[in-house]
């Protein structure tokens, strides 16, 4: 995403007392030559163990003895954490474009193939952490692909910063894990502060799930 597809849809200073503060690094997320080093080198790597961590949980049943000494382990871990966190304003997920899913673990991982005004195109993959039932991707964690994904699409079109307002998704077929999907979102149309969209994921031809949804643009200040 650059300056000219972003627009205004992002955070700025009118949006810092009380709310959004400005994040201007986002707005040149993906021109060349941008630093995207917020995390250090090793910030992807990070996130893909800790995604790999979830997977295995998803599935585990440890006996006894392996539930106590993961459980010391992940307090180890866990303290030393501590000394890494910050508040939200300064994760390193806020500027990761280079990363799946921009590094955000809250989010199933993704990829941009392409952002614009009319339109938002990723490719997705659901992991076992993600799973609902049956080999199938949980409903819940489709509506949080789509809520991103048409969030992005609906800020783009605005060139403002936008929240959701309603969102709608309906299950057409089962949703794979661990394969790659193709996920298109687009805003259909503007009136006033409401941003009307629209997405749908598709495996191949078939069409998984559908979406769509109400935006609201922020007004300055306004959390």
């Amino acid at each position: 995403m650059n300056e000219q597809q972003a627009g205004d849809s992002l955070p700025n200073e009118e949006h810092h007392e009380g709310a959004f503060r400005p994040m201007s690094e986002l707005i040149n997320a993906h021109e060349q030559n941008v630093d995207i080093t917020r995390g250090g080198p090793h910030y992807g790597e990070f996130i893909e163990q800790v995604r790999g961590l979830m997977d295995r949980v998803r599935l585990a049943s440890p006996s006894d003895e392996l539930a106590v000494e993961t459980i010391g382990l992940l307090k180890q871990l866990n303290d030393k954490l501590d000394a890494a966190q910050v508040d939200e304003w300064s994760t390193p997920n806020w500027t990761r474009h280079d990363l799946p899913g921009r590094g955000n673990i809250t989010l199933p991982p993704f990829v941009f193939d392409h952002v614009g005004r009319d339109g938002v195109d990723a490719r997705i993959t659901f992991r076992t952490f993600h799973l609902g039932g049956n080999n199938a991707a949980h409903g819940g964690h489709i509506a949080i692909a789509f809520d991103d994904l048409l969030g992005m699409a609906a800020a783009v079109y605005a060139g403002e910063v936008t929240r959701t307002a309603s969102l709608t998704v309906d299950y057409r077929s089962i949703t794979p894990l661990r394969t790659e999907l193709k996920v298109r979102a687009w805003a259909e149309r503007q009136e006033g502060r409401k941003v009307y969209v629209r997405a749908t994921l598709h495996d191949g031809d078939r069409l998984c799930a559908e979406a769509h949804g109400l935006f609201i643009t922020l007004k300055p200040g306004q959390p």
